[in-house]
């Protein structure tokens, strides 16, 4: 598993999951609730992976040129990333523009339907 990883299952979960892991849920927030295009996400996913191996190389003497680590930490952590980005901007559309959208569930929003029309 270290091989893979580059490091220890606990690190990674220490690191990875937890430290960078809210990292990324807190850039995905910030990029929906500033109204950033998604491609944006995965650019600072991309940093955020970089950031990871550097932590991990430099305080826990792990593998800092571990390809396969490296990708896999940046497709976890552009993952929560992503999650957050999307929970976000449903809201904000739902709560920004009520009379036009309303939510469908915890990832989808859609269009209001017009109200049936009364009979003249």
């Amino acid at each position: 598993m270290e091989d893979v990883l580059g490091t220890s299952l606990l690190v990674f979960v220490a690191v990875t999951v937890v430290i960078m892991g809210g990292a990324a849920c807190l850039t995905g927030q910030a990029l929906a609730a500033t109204w950033r295009p998604l491609p944006h996400l995965f650019f600072y996913g991309f940093l955020l992976g970089l950031t990871d191996r550097f932590l991990v190389w430099s305080l826990f003497q792990g593998q800092l040129l571990s390809l396969s680590g490296f990708l896999i930490d940046t497709l976890l952590i552009t993952g929560f990333a992503f999650v957050a980005y999307r929970i976000t901007r449903v809201s904000k559309m739902v709560s920004q523009y009520p009379w036009l959208y309303e939510r469908e569930g915890l990832w989808r929003y859609r269009a209001k339907q017009a109200p049936p029309h009364a009979a003249d």
